[in-house]
């Protein structure tokens, strides 16, 4: 902490208020840009108003300002890391990191040391001490993307962490504690991998506490005008053109693909629409003809879809419970299927 005294002169004064006003300054750059990350990846910000994302946000933003362990579910694309980082901003601990891993990305080895960190010499390699990625998230939130793909020994490693808040670092003898929100997500049916021994029973029950369905693109159809209009505005914004619209038959055309990437794969599709185009318009042809090809797939999988839940329904006797579990999708999914097809 720097003084003041009587006595002393300018020379050691201007200095010292020059360092206080650099500091106020620092601070209300960093209090801006945490506003505008904020901003960026608050529930206001997740575009759509179809009744399915209006519920996954309703439930987000109930489990936000408590210190439950969150389960997100959706295909890839879906938007997961979206909503776990408005799950982050709203809650009590948005003055802290939110750090992302996706399990998928790293090898076993590689993953371990990543989440928990290691030991100088723990390994070849290991040069000098490394703080894991939940350490370095303490007071805050970490986001454990595509968790069905982290290995056997990890998830007990992990489980251990969710049940005492501590853990060891690669060649350490002794714990580690900190306190951080863990918010989890996968692509896969974590129930059938638990019934294929490839996850822990225990685990997923443990990050089971409160789950949210991110439905697919598909199923929310009325968004995507607004999605595609708001990633055509982002992308003229960065390329300087000047896109006022898009035409009636290009947003037929995207209603019509099946959007196997989801929200990704719409986002891609629009950024290279905007490079493409030499118009204050896009226009259907300026989306790839594999768009339009995704569109016949999705009315072809779509009624393969349903006849297939219409075969397990009536081999069940309409036992619900029974026709998910033969389908290996949750219970949830399937009613959402059922009134889809109007079944």
């Amino acid at each position: 902490m720097d003084y003041i005294v009587k006595g002393n002169d300018n020379d050691k004064i201007i200095p010292l208020l020059q360092r206080a006003a650099e500091k106020i300054q620092l601070r209300k750059k960093i209090s801006q840009l945490q506003a505008k990350v904020g901003k960026q990846y608050d529930f206001d910000s997740i575009i759509g108003q179809s009744t399915l994302i209006q519920k996954a946000k309703s439930l987000a933003a109930k489990v936000a300002p408590t210190d439950t362990t969150v389960l997100l579910l959706g295909e890839t694309g879906t938007g997961k890391e979206v909503f776990a980082q408005a799950i982050h901003n709203a809650s009590k601990r948005n003055t802290h990191p939110f750090v992302a891993i996706n399990c998928s990305a790293f090898p076993h080895e590689l993953l371990e040391s990543e989440l928990f960190g290691h030991k100088a010499g723990s390994f070849t390699g290991a040069t000098k001490d490394k703080k894991g990625l939940l350490e370095e998230a303490q007071g805050g939130t970490v986001f454990l993307d595509e968790i069905g793909d982290m290995p056997m020994d990890l998830q007990t490693k992990l489980l251990r962490f969710l049940e005492t808040r501590e853990f060891y670092k690669v060649g350490d003898s002794q714990p580690t504690k900190v306190d951080v929100r863990i918010i989890t997500a996968t692509n896969r049916n974590l129930e059938e991998e638990v019934k294929k021994n490839n996850f822990r029973n225990d685990l997923f029950y443990r990050i089971n506490i409160f789950t949210i369905d991110l439905p697919p693109l598909r199923e929310r159809k009325e968004d995507i005008a607004a999605l595609a209009t708001f990633y055509t505005k982002q992308f003229a914004e960065k390329t300087g053109k000047k896109i006022n619209s898009l035409s009636p038959a290009l947003l037929k055309k995207l209603e019509k693909q099946y959007w196997k990437g989801n929200i990704r794969e719409l986002k891609n599709s629009i950024e290279r629409a905007v490079i493409l185009t030499d118009t204050n318009e896009l226009k259907e042809d300026d989306i790839s003809n594999e768009v339009s090809t995704g569109s016949v797939e999705s009315f072809e999988l779509a009624s393969v879809e349903k006849f297939h839940i219409q075969k397990i329904l009536k081999h069940t006797g309409g036992n619900k419970t029974e026709t998910a579990r033969l389908l290996g999708i949750g219970l949830t999914t399937l009613y959402r299927k059922i009134e889809e097809y109007g079944l």
